[in-house]
């Protein structure tokens, strides 16, 4: 019995230790070594502070910034520590009402789907340009800057799929929001 057993737990214990320990310590030195920004989260400073990372969505509510999608993650969303969707099927009432709500409250007629659906973690960083290119007109007008310049901007800022294919055009919401801010300082 012994002679069966003792291999097997040699070979547990190795692998575990291989795959447990080893690789993972591995791949976190090679990543910090190789893309440090991207290994600690895509984390962004202003002045010396962390506002924020591109990686993870957050609550934009005033008028002279863009808005991201809505958020279902914890009780107020954009909760990084209960990411989730609200799990609410297409037939739900609560889901239908929220949606018409938030129609609404962006003035009604056709919206983008991005602006009034949460992403299925409830973090997604990302809208669509049409979502953002909806808002331009209310950024505008509360920074009061001409509609054009801050169209341009817009554009300049979309994020093609990955190698062309990879998924679909984006705009980063914070990415955004800074380039808006710079855009307003600077002379």
């Amino acid at each position: 019995m012994t002679n069966i057993l003792r291999p097997a737990l040699s070979l547990t214990v190795i692998f575990s230790v291989l795959t447990g320990v080893a690789y993972p310590l591995a791949m976190t030195g090679l990543s910090q070594s190789l893309f440090p920004n991207s290994a600690n989260g895509s984390m962004v400073q202003v002045s010396g502070k962390v506002i924020g990372s591109f990686l993870i969505g957050q609550n934009f509510a005033a008028d002279t910034y863009f808005h991201g999608r809505p958020s279902a993650a914890g009780k107020d969303g954009y909760d990084a520590t209960a990411s989730s969707g609200s799990n609410l099927g297409p037939s739900s009432k609560a889901l239908i009402d929220a949606v018409k709500q938030r129609v609404a409250d962006l003035g009604g007629g056709p919206v983008p789907d991005d602006l009034v659906l949460a992403s299925a973690s409830g973090l997604d960083p990302d809208i669509s340009p049409e979502g953002a290119l909806f808002q331009v007109a209310r950024v505008a007008k509360a920074r009061n800057i001409d509609e054009a310049k801050v169209k341009a901007l817009v554009m300049r800022v979309v994020r093609q799929p990955q190698f062309g294919v990879l998924g679909e055009p984006r705009v980063n919401v914070l990415g955004l929001n800074l380039a808006l801010d710079r855009m307003t300082i600077s002379p």
